[in-house]
Order: C-alpha cells, then structure tokens, then sequence
C-alpha cells in the first residue's frame, strides 16, 4: 500500500492550529459558563480505556475550552493520575474480564448481579449530582454488562446532557462485530441515546463504518478523529525518567496492563540480548504475581535485564528505546507509532481478533513488524533484534490530529447547547 500524506497531513496540522484557538475562544471565552464533560470507561481488562480517556480530559484542560471533567472509571490504578486543574475521578468496584471473555468480581465475593447493580446505581447517582452538559462513553455503547442503560434512559429523559459513543480504530472483525452488535441491540441503543460516535482512528487505516456495514442512519452519527498523538503524554506527568543506561541501547518490551502478557515478558526475559544492549520488561501491574517474581528472579541473574511492575508513564521509556517488543493493543500502539519506534507486535489473538487485524494493516504499510504468537520464542526475538531496518516515517503515512480535532468538535457542540438555551429548539435525539 503507497499513501504518502505528509503534505496533506501538515496543512492539516497548520489549520487545526490556526483554526482551533479562533474558534473554540469563540465559545469557551464569550461565556462564563463552565462546562461539565464526563468520560466513562468500564476498565475490565488493562489500563488501556482508562489511559485514552485520561489523556483526551488532560488535553482538554489545556484547551481554551471551560471545563470541569469527571473520569467515571474501573480501575483503581486511576487513583494514581496527575490530572491536572479541573479534573476528578470517580472509581467503580472493579469488574474483571477472565480467560472467556465473562465478566466478573474482581476483589469481592459478590455476584455479578450484585456488583452491576452496585456499579449503575453509583453512576446514575453521579449523573445526577454532576449535572454533566457531555457525556463520552467509551468503546460499550450501554457499559460493562449494561450498567449504563439507567443513567442513559434518565440522561435522554430529564436532561440536554450531549451523548457521544467513543470507539477505537478497530473493534474486531466484521462477522464478529455484527453478531455481537445485534445481540446487544448496539445499534438500538446509539439510534435512540447517543448524539454522535467518535472514532479514535483514521480510515485510511481501518474504515470501520465500511467494514462493519453500519445502518446508514447509524453511520450518519460517526465522525473521526483521527489517532491521538500520544506524545503529549510526556507534557502531562511530574515522574520524569530518572533511570541510566550506561550508553546502552535499550529493548524495551510492553504488555500493556499485563492480565493476558505473561507468554511475552516470559519469552523476552529468555532472550539473548544483541552486546551492550539493556533489556527492560514492564510487567503491567495486573501480570499475576507468581509470572511477576519468576521474572524478577530471571533478572536477578541477568545484569542486562530489568523488570519493572509498574511504570507510571512508560512513554518515558518509550522514548529512549532503540527496539520495541509489545502486544498490539490500541494504546500501546498508538504510543509506539506517535514515537515512531522500531517495533516487533505479538497481538492477541484469543478472545478477539482486533490486535492481530490492527497490525496486519500497520505492517503491510511497513510501519511495524508483526509476528504471529504462534511462532513467538527466544531466537524469533533474538532474530529479530539483530535485523538492520530504517526508522518508520510514521507521521508521513498517518492523522495523528485526534487530540487536535476533540477540542474543535466539543467546542462545535457547546455552541449547539447555547443556542439550545437561547431559542429552545435543540433537537433531541428520537
């Protein structure tokens, strides 16, 4: 595949950054009004849904926008966040998605009825208190396990609350996504509560709206926003790296949270590294505990390897690294790409197959290596460490203007509720 955009890409950038200013001073400057936004995610596995969502709040607090934010999450690991001005947090009691895709109680012995039901009723009653002008959902259009269809039905009900459904690049695969779609009645559920569905991507990656054949009044809501220059993460965090390589290349290796990374941390910690080069695994702190300690005990035994349960913000690492070795989630690609880092993925492949078609589409634009976990071993790594490759011109191929638009699209909205305030005739959604 050959699509250069650098061109078009960088007057994109240059009238995003024109524009942006005029326009959203235009509304959040002419008003004293301080808008509330919400942001949900269901955190069942990983850190990912959380990380995305922090990260468009934080830049959002930077814009010219007036915004209080409030991050409705589940997971705890959000108790650790410099959000910044303007920016709280609510957790849920923690769900957990196990080996088949089920969901459950993550620390409690109490059904998953009990902790739905506990989870939606703290969600409403937040709802309600918060008063929120925009809600941004996440990726599950009525929550984890349907907590969010009594907030939703009293958001449409007794408020102007502006509803988005925010989806990542790729969700599965389209015979995949379109059983569980209509079995969850998804596209019931964003025809009568959602106002519009951000996709965090680009089409010329991956087209979801072609791919998965929404409805077209569905697909007349969808609007996207390109990837999110993950970047910025570096503005946003005090813990500065503070660690000393020696003049050693690093190889880094990423498992995202951990729950599902274990088989790839094991393997690295096994691989003969290329001469002076240093070895880090972050393990994610949700890796079991006993995979946690055999790889500490491996490193004890290695000086050129180090294992790190948790790392704050890992992009600070990320920018050092000369190799990268990660599954393929969203955000850990993202993060890989917006560095524009020699990369080898190993996606998951069990229970959807979202990784493995994510990188199948970035290799075949030579922007990652990707090997299958089926052949994932020591000399495969070692191999592929050794290779002589050029640095990928990632920014050249893809629209990393995510964080740039969302301002610009909230703002749009904001003037929509004002003139809603004014003249009463905002339409609802049917």
């Amino acid at each position: 595949m050959n699509c250069n955009f650098s061109e078009e890409n960088n007057s994109l950038t240059q009238s995003l950054d024109t524009s942006s200013n005029f326009a959203i001073s235009s509304c959040g400057n002419s008003s004293s009004k301080r808008w509330r936004i919400v942001l949900y995610s269901h955190d069942t596995m990983g850190l990912g849904h959380k990380r995305r969502n922090l990260l468009i709040a934080q830049n959002l607090g930077l814009s010219p926008l007036n915004v209080d934010i409030l991050l409705i999450t589940g997971t705890n690991q959000s108790n650790n966040f410099s959000g910044g001005d303007g920016i709280d947090c609510v957790t849920l009691p923690a769900l957990y998605k196990n080996e088949r895709g089920s969901y459950e109680a993550k620390q409690w012995q109490m059904s998953l009825d009990e902790i739905v039901k506990m989870r939606s009723h703290i969600i409403l009653a937040t709802i309600q208190n918060f008063k929120p002008d925009i809600l941004i959902v996440d990726n599950v259009p009525k929550g984890a396990m349907g907590e969010l269809k009594p907030t939703l039905k009293y958001l449409k009900k007794e408020t102007n609350t502006f509803r988005i459904l925010g989806l990542r690049d790729i969700l599965d695969d389209p015979k995949t996504v379109y059983q569980e779609w209509k079995k969850a009645k998804n596209e019931k559920i964003i025809r009568t509560y959602y106002n519009e569905v951000w996709i965090y991507g680009d089409p010329m990656i991956y087209d979801a709206i072609k791919e998965y054949k929404f409805s077209t009044d569905i697909a007349s809501k969808f609007r996207y926003t390109g990837y999110f220059d993950q970047r910025s993460r570096l503005d946003f965090s005090s813990n500065k790296s503070n660690f000393k390589l020696n003049n050693k290349d690093l190889a880094l290796c990423m498992v995202g949270g951990g729950q599902d990374g274990a088989n790839l941390a094991l393997t690295f910690a096994q691989t003969i590294l290329p001469n002076n080069v240093q070895g880090i695994i972050i393990t994610g702190p949700f890796m079991p505990k006993e995979v946690q300690e055999y790889l500490l005990n491996i490193a004890k035994n290695r000086s050129n390897l180090w294992v790190w349960k948790y790392v704050k913000e890992p992009t600070f690492l990320l920018k050092e690294a000369k190799w990268v070795i990660s599954m393929g989630g969203y955000n850990s690609t993202s993060e890989i790409l917006s560095f524009e880092k020699r990369a080898l993925i190993i996606p998951r492949i069990n229970p959807r197959r979202e990784q493995l078609i994510r990188i199948q589409r970035l290799q075949e634009l030579g922007l990652v290596d990707m090997l299958h976990p089926d052949n994932l071993t020591p000399d495969s790594l070692a191999k592929w460490l050794k290779e002589e490759k050029n640095t990928p011109q990632v920014h050249n191929y893809i629209d990393f203007h995510g964080l740039k638009r969302i301002p610009l699209y909230l703002n749009s909205i904001c003037q929509q509720i004002q003139h809603k305030n004014s003249s009463n005739k905002f339409p609802m959604v049917a």
